[in-house]
């Protein structure tokens, strides 16, 4: 079974569009993240990048994920190891 999902770009009816509305805008950038890392388009867009690129949107992506999940998140959310980590952290 994949420990991984990208349903929402599949089932997604609505704009996307930025600047209409809060809602809008958080829709609109999950529908663009999961199209970008749809495993085709990585596989297309990543060799190109130059390295700063790919350090810029590393670093981007782990600094947003530092400021806005506690520990047990980062490793439930984006590691899947969720049989790692005792309740309290």
């Amino acid at each position: 079974m994949a420990r991984h999902q990208h349903r929402f770009v599949d089932e997604y009816d609505g704009i996307v569009a930025f600047g209409l509305s809060r809602e809008v805008d958080e829709k609109s950038l999950i529908f663009y993240l999961q199209k970008f890392s749809d495993d085709t388009m990585a596989k297309a867009l990543v060799p190109r990048l130059s390295d700063n690129e790919i350090n810029e949107l590393f670093e981007l992506m782990n600094r947003l994920m530092h400021n806005h999940l506690v520990e047990k998140e980062y490793h439930n959310l984006f590691l899947k190891d969720t049989g790692t980590m005792d309740d309290h952290c």
